[in-house]
C-alpha cells in the first residue's frame, strides 16, 4: 500500500489483518505438509528425513526432559532414548494426532520409566520459587528464574524453599510427579497433559489433585 493513499473507512482498514491471517494460515499449512512429507519419508527408513524431524523438535524434547528429570545427565539419557524409540516406532505413526503430541507422549513415558527406576532418591535440584507473597495465584504457580541481582538473603530463602519442595516431591508417585511438573513448571493445560500421557483430562486432574494435596501436607506453613 503506497504511503500517499489515505486510510479512510472500515472497507480499507479491515482487509489488512485478513491478509495477514491468511498468510499465517498458509504458512502453517505449508509447514504441516512439509512435516508430513518428512514423516512419510522417515517411515520408509530415510534417516536424513528423521534427522530433520529431530532438528525440529530437539530443543523442545530436551527442555521437557530437563523440566521433568531435573538433572542434566538424566535429561540427556531421556533425550537419546526418546528419539531412539521414535525412530524405531515411527512406522506406527498414523497421523491421528500431531507428530509433536506423539513425540511428547514418548518422552513423558520414558521420563515416567526413568523416575520409577530412580525410586525415592532425592533430587539434586528443584525449580526456585518466589518468596514474595502473592495471593492472586496458587503457591505452586509462583515461580521465577534465578536472578543474579537478587540479594543474598532472598537467594538463600529461595534455595531453602526449593530444597523443601525437592524433598516433598520425592513423596509423589512418578505419574503424580510428571503431571505436577507439566502443569506447574511447564504451564501445560490439563487436556494437553492428558494427550501427552495418553489418558483423560479427568485422570490428569485427579493425579494433580493428589500431588498437590501431598505437597501441601509436606510443605505446611510454606503454602
Amino acid at each position: 500500500m503506497g504511503t500517499g493513499m489515505p486510510l479512510t473507512g472500515f472497507a480499507i482498514a479491515l482487509p489488512g489483518p485478513r491478509v495477514s491471517d491468511a498468510a499465517n494460515d498458509a504458512a502453517r499449512d505449508a509447514s504441516r505438509v512439509a512435516e508430513r512429507a518428512l514423516i512419510e519419508r522417515a517411515q520408509t527408513g530415510d534417516r536424513a528425513a528423521f534427522e530433520e524431524l529431530v532438528h525440529r523438535y530437539d530443543r523442545d524434547v530436551l527442555r521437557l526432559a530437563l523440566n521433568l528429570m531435573r538433572r542434566a545427565e538424566d535429561a540427556r539419557d531421556v533425550y537419546q532414548e526418546a528419539f531412539l524409540k521414535a525412530f524405531k516406532n515411527i512406522h506406527r505413526f498414523r497421523f491421528e494426532c500431531s507428530f509433536y503430541t506423539w513425540l511428547y507422549r514418548i518422552v513423558t513415558n520414558v521420563c515416567l520409566d526413568a523416575l520409577r527406576r530412580r525410586g525415592s532418591r532425592p533430587e539434586d535440584q528443584a525449580p526456585e520459587l518466589s518468596d514474595e507473597k502473592d495471593t492472586s495465584r496458587d503457591f505452586f504457580d509462583r515461580q521465577r528464574e534465578p536472578n543474579p541481582s537478587s540479594d543474598p538473603e532472598r537467594q538463600m530463602l529461595g534455595h531453602e524453599i526449593a530444597s523443601k519442595i525437592a524433598a516433598a516431591m520425592t513423596r509423589l508417585s512418578p505419574r503424580e510427579r510428571v503431571v505436577f511438573e507439566m502443569k506447574h513448571y511447564q504451564g501445560l493445560k490439563l487436556r494437553a497433559i492428558g494427550d501427552a500421557l495418553g489418558t483423560s483430562e479427568e485422570t490428569v486432574k485427579n493425579s494433580l489433585f493428589r500431588a498437590t494435596r501431598k505437597l501441601r501436607g509436606q510443605l505446611g506453613e510454606l503454602v
